[in-house]
């Protein structure tokens, strides 16, 4: 083909009978948003701090005596703030899921895309990359002359050290990324003896290079592209919604003007059409469009106009957060804050504090002990030398506390019986380790006749009897 498929006009007719020449695709073009200053901007960088001092942090607090927040997948145990979580416990990652997912819909429902603008990690690190960016080649007007000049020593050394430091920060994100999965510790040990396992160096490189490529390269290509939520995100949205607005009805008609002219006498309005906002935009649209799922909520186009409506001595607010509704005056601004107790959000939240509190109420009353309970499948029954009839089991006995334990096996629900445990009786299980134990259940003769009779099978911590675990099984009788 001697054309790409993107530069091959498609003509649509629109509702007037006219016809449009659209392109399928749309060639991309690099953005080189600009610094701008402000309240929104602030935020912007704490965001940032908070969550990277908690990502970069975190793998290196300890608690009792290992990592505070480690998913140990080898040992398959997630270590979690003193919370020890097994794989019986992956109900509690539903939960995690379900709340996660329940919260999102009641955040966006009432705050729009914040979390995308202030807390999403390609947000997070597209902004630290920026800063890099910035700091080496200049601002926005220094980086377009850079990448338009021609190549020489200067321009190859700030490419060079910008993308070294890029690399730099991506591998350490990498680092500590698989530092949530491999104890850090060890992690770094082997590191600096260049000694890490294959899969560990494979999932440093390709987290590393991830980030590399969607901060450094992709950028606003995967908000627009790749992010599902983008998408899906209008379906949350209503008239009450909390947005990014530009307010035309104030600003428009837009023209250039000097600081002294009557621009209302000229018929203007407040709009001088400086295009500051554009420039600022981290994903390269004109806000003063109209909503767009292009935009990440990110503010910057409402600092920059904020900045420029000082300069003119014009009132602030000609971009700024605000609802439809109240755009169009169908109540006062005021009261924005008083519709996030609308119904649809009120039903999020109200579904959102069922699944934690069901959650937590389950947390608080766990038992750090699993028990797995398993037949002898090829004698059912056998007559013990006594004449007793004798059952046999497999107890696997599970402690999910961060301290040893031993622990007493014991029996009901079968009267005249007797529990004989393999060994003295009593078994002691590491911390977050698992013991497998022989029991044999004995009933008196007669009393126990053909079929399946119910029992129970209670484990007790000898040092915390408030640790114990009765579970259900039976006795084959005949």
């Amino acid at each position: 083909m001697s054309k790409k498929l993107r530069d091959i006009p498609v003509t649509v007719i629109q509702d007037d009978g006219e016809y449009e020449e659209i392109h399928l695709y749309s060639k991309h073009k690099k953005i080189y948003p600009r610094w701008v200053n402000g309240l929104f901007n602030r935020w912007r960088i704490l965001f940032v701090v908070i969550t990277q001092l908690f990502f970069y942090g975190m793998p290196w607090i300890q608690m009792n005596g290992r990592q505070a927040l480690l998913f140990n997948l080898n040992e398959h145990i997630f270590y979690i703030y003193g919370f020890v979580f097994l794989p019986q416990d992956f109900i509690y990652l539903t939960a995690l899921l379900l709340a996660s997912a329940i919260g999102l819909f009641a955040w966006t429902t009432a705050g729009g895309r914040l979390w995308c603008g202030y807390a999403c990690p390609q947000t997070v690190y597209t902004e630290i990359f920026l800063w890099i960016e910035k700091w080496v080649e200049g601002d926005r007007m220094a980086r377009i002359k850079l990448d338009t000049a021609p190549l020489s020593a200067r321009k190859i050394r700030l490419k060079v050290s910008k993308h070294s430091i890029w690399i730099l920060l991506s591998l350490w994100t990498g680092f500590t990324f698989v530092g949530y999965f491999t104890p850090i510790m060890d992690l770094w040990a082997e590191a600096s003896r260049f000694n890490l396992s294959a899969w560990e160096t494979f999932w440093v490189c390709f987290y590393g290079f991830a980030t590399y490529g969607n901060a450094g390269w992709m950028r606003e290509q995967v908000c627009k592209y790749m992010c599902p939520y983008a998408r899906f995100q209008s379906t949350m949205f209503d008239a009450d919604t909390l947005i990014i607005s530009y307010d035309a009805e104030r600003g428009d008609p837009r023209g250039s003007r000097k600081k002294e002219t009557d621009y209302k006498a000229a018929g203007l309005g407040d709009c001088i059409d400086c295009t500051v906002c554009v420039q600022v935009c981290p994903v390269g649209i004109d806000i003063r469009d109209g909503l767009q799922y292009e935009c990440i909520g990110c503010a910057a186009c409402i600092d920059a106009c904020d900045e420029i409506m000082d300069k003119m001595q014009y009132p602030r607010g000609l971009i700024r957060y605000t609802t439809e509704n109240a755009l169009e005056h169908k109540y006062p601004e005021r009261d924005i804050i008083k519709k996030i107790t609308r119904p649809r959000v009120m039903m999020y939240v109200l579904v959102l504090i069922i699944i934690l509190g069901i959650t937590v109420g389950s947390l608080v009353m766990r038992k750090p002990i699993k028990v797995n309970i398993s037949r002898d499948r090829v004698a059912m029954v056998r007559e013990a030398d006594d004449g007793w009839l004798e059952n046999s089991y497999r107890l696997q006995i599970q402690n999910a506390d961060e301290k040893a334990h031993s622990y007493i096996i014991t029996t009901d629900g079968l009267p005249n019986s007797r529990t004989i445990v393999e060994g003295s009786g009593q078994i002691f299980v590491e911390a977050t380790a698992s013991q497998d134990i022989g029991v044999r259940v004995q009933v008196e003769p007669g009393k126990a006749g053909p079929g399946g009779h119910e029992m129970h099978f209670i484990i007790t911590a000898t040092d915390n009897p408030a640790i114990t675990a009765r579970e259900k099984s039976s006795f084959i009788g005949r």
